[in-house]
């Protein structure tokens, strides 16, 4: 059964979790955008241009927000990619939390630690997350018993890490098997 709980799963449902709540954020975004009324605003009304920037400001965070979520997971960042996540997560303290919160989340899985360092780290990431009340189910698979289990393979060497790739293969061979098989029934 250990095999069925390895980190590749577990990062998996972690970095989608952090996502769906980017989602979250960028849709709180879009709808805290002002209401305008069409046409562009007349240069006299300067509390219509005035929401008409805003509008449009909000509107390019949300797209920026869009085009890199990806640096909010990622497991290191160059500086250039750190300091353009600077710029995103201006005025959303928040991501900037669920960043620091992913860090250690990816170093759980490292193989140069022992398993109890990493359950260690463990326990201070779920107090860590406990305190932000905010987060709400985004990061519940912290606290899912299944994630003490994976980390049991960093002790053992029989139990490597299951990849997509080696997934992929063990389908393709199983798919293999039935065909061999369907080919020899026919012949019986």
């Amino acid at each position: 059964m250990a095999h069925q709980i390895c980190p590749f799963h577990v990062l998996k449902e972690l970095t989608q979790g952090i996502l769906s709540a980017v989602a979250a954020e960028r849709n709180r975004l879009a709808t805290s955008k002002p209401t305008l009324k069409r046409g562009r605003p007349a240069s006299k009304d300067k509390v219509a241009r005035r929401l008409a920037r805003q509008s449009k400001q909000i509107q390019e965070k949300i797209h920026d927000v869009f085009q890199d979520r990806f640096l909010l997971v990622k497991r290191r960042l160059k500086p250039s990619e750190r300091k353009r996540l600077v710029h995103i997560t201006r005025g959303l303290p928040q991501w900037r939390t669920l960043r620091e919160i992913m860090e250690p989340i990816s170093a759980l899985f490292d193989r140069r630690c022992r398993t109890q360092t990493a359950l260690g780290t463990l326990k201070k990431l779920r107090q860590w997350v406990n305190r932000f009340t905010w987060i709400g189910e985004t990061l519940q698979k912290v606290f899912s018993p299944h994630l003490e289990k994976a980390l049991t393979c960093l002790d053992d060497t029989l139990l490597p890490a299951t990849s997509n790739a080696v997934e992929r293969g063990n389908r393709r061979h199983r798919k293999m098997q039935k065909s061999v098989y369907r080919v020899r029934s026919k012949i019986c």
